[in-house]
């Protein structure tokens, strides 16, 4: 196993990449922490699967480097780097039986068979595969191939990391929670990094002790899950995490106030330009209603179990309140407070220091 370490790592698929758009990763220093569960999080084409291949060595980095431990890895190839990678589609040798399968890297590797043996069966017990070890690998579901995929990453010992690529797309929907469940047990008892893709904010949050957060090839977040939650330092962190997500409005900035819809928000240092954009955000969970406080328009409230998604507007900002399951929410004449704590000053999308 190895620290991991990405040093000023930019990537384009571009000969000449001239402009910022040009760019599929753009400047990053990451460090991903010996034995760590991680998860990389983030839409459709921000860079998840392009960061993951420089890893691997499937992919060689426009600028930058790539360091296991003390050791210059950038241009060495992807065998030699000790990395096990689970893709998106479950990859199996259909003609051999789930018992060769799982055997099979460690075959590659000439290990001794009754190492291979033994191996093979812990992994089959942590899968729930050992009642289909002498079966061929055709005759499975779906979700019983993507667990070989899954065992073939974890039987070897050797590795400096595994690298899953979006590995529960292919799974019903109602197998995702017990397979997500297993891969936090595996990484428990198996004990090797693990760095998990997935634009589904569950499976990150369930899986990761930290999930590193991805938008338009950068990196704009790495952090616990509670942390992602409390305070995103940025707002597609907000917006991204939580159901529904943060509420951002735009806002003025008037002698170090932040005021939105004529009511002073909170203190900020007044250090904006004009030509930046400047936006309050809070999340529905630190809103409350109150006797005083800011007068809103309830629109709509939408009853979703042990807790109620008020729908409002302050001013002509929307604002989503969430009210616990019991708590009375008035019918006209609502004031709400936002929890100061909570609440955060952007610039450009960024979490800036408050006054």
């Amino acid at each position: 196993m190895a620290v991991i370490k990405l040093k000023d790592i930019r990537h384009s698929y571009e000969e000449n990449p001239e402009v910022d758009a040009d760019w599929a990763l753009k400047h990053m220093d990451v460090e991903w922490q010996d034995g760590g569960a991680y998860a990389l999080l983030g839409p459709s084409g921000c860079g998840k699967t392009t960061l993951l291949n420089i890893i691997s060595g499937l992919l060689t980095p426009s600028h930058g480097d790539v360091w296991f431990n003390d050791l210059n890895v950038t241009n060495q190839p992807a065998d030699t780097r000790n990395i096990a990678q689970v893709f998106q589609f479950p990859v199996v040798y259909d003609t051999m039986t789930v018992y060769d399968n799982l055997a099979f890297p460690l075959r590659n590797r000439k290990i001794d068979e009754k190492i291979i043996d033994a191996r093979v069966n812990d992994i089959a017990r942590m899968l729930d595969l050992e009642h289909r070890l002498k079966e061929r690998a055709s005759g499975l579901t779906a979700d019983g191939k993507q667990k070989i995929s899954l065992g073939r990453g974890l039987v070897r010992e050797d590795v400096n990391a595994i690298l899953f690529d979006e590995p529960l797309t292919v799974i019903d929907p109602h197998l995702k929670w017990q397979l997500r469940s297993k891969l936090k047990e595996l990484h428990g008892r198996v004990g090797a990094t693990m760095i998990y893709v997935t634009h589904d904010q569950t499976e990150a949050l369930t899986f990761a002790d930290q999930v590193v957060v991805m938008y338009d090839g950068q990196v704009v977040q790495i952090g616990t899950p509670i942390e992602l939650f409390e305070q995103p330092k940025h707002t597609f962190v907000g917006h991204f995490i939580g159901s529904p997500g943060m509420n951002v409005m735009k806002c003025q900035i008037d002698q170090g106030k932040a005021i939105v819809a004529g009511h002073q928000i909170t203190n900020v240092n007044n250090q904006a330009a004009s030509d930046q954009l400047t936006e309050i955000g809070v999340r529905p969970e630190f809103i409350k209603f109150s006797k005083n406080g800011m007068a809103v328009d309830i629109i709509k409230v939408n009853d979703v179990g042990r807790h109620s998604i008020v729908e409002s507007k302050i001013g002509n900002h929307d604002l989503k309140i969430m009210v616990p399951e019991g708590q009375p929410i008035p019918s006209d004449g609502a004031h709400v407070i936002f929890d100061e704590a909570y609440t955060g000053f952007y610039v450009d999308g960024w979490l800036q220091e408050r006054g």
